[in-house]
């Protein structure tokens, strides 16, 4: 693992604890229930289904809520794209640590069956 790569995971980790400590309670849970994952950008199997080489993070898995009887069998997971989202973010590291925030929320209101107006409404955004 390079030293830039490490420096990127460490901030993102650090921003992804610091964003599930600021949330409010009943979503707290949930949120420390989802795991994250941490890649440079997506990989070859992405990219051949039609994900943009640029994406900055996606959920995958199903929504919470979803039965155990109709459920995916790809486990629920966020992932962030770090070196997308340190390129998106110009090569800062207070805009990347937003980024990383922004990112994050958004693909934990996918989990939850929220959309961008949702989040905002709850002050997530």
């Amino acid at each position: 693992m390079s030293d830039p790569w490490k420096q990127l995971l460490r901030w993102a980790e650090e921003e992804v604890r610091e964003t599930r400590e600021a949330l409010p309670a009943d979503l707290r849970a949930h949120a420390e229930a989802l795991p994250v994952s941490y890649e440079s950008a997506p990989g070859e199997a992405l990219l051949e289904d039609g994900w943009d080489p640029d994406l900055l993070g996606m959920f995958m898995g199903d929504p919470v809520g979803v039965a155990a009887s109709e459920a995916s069998p790809i486990p629920r997971q966020i992932l962030l794209f770090l070196e997308n989202l340190w390129d998106f973010a110009g090569e800062d590291e207070d805009v990347f640590r937003e980024e990383v925030h922004i990112t994050y929320i958004h693909e934990f209101g996918h989990y939850l069956g929220l959309d961008e107006s949702d989040l905002e409404e709850r002050g997530l955004l």
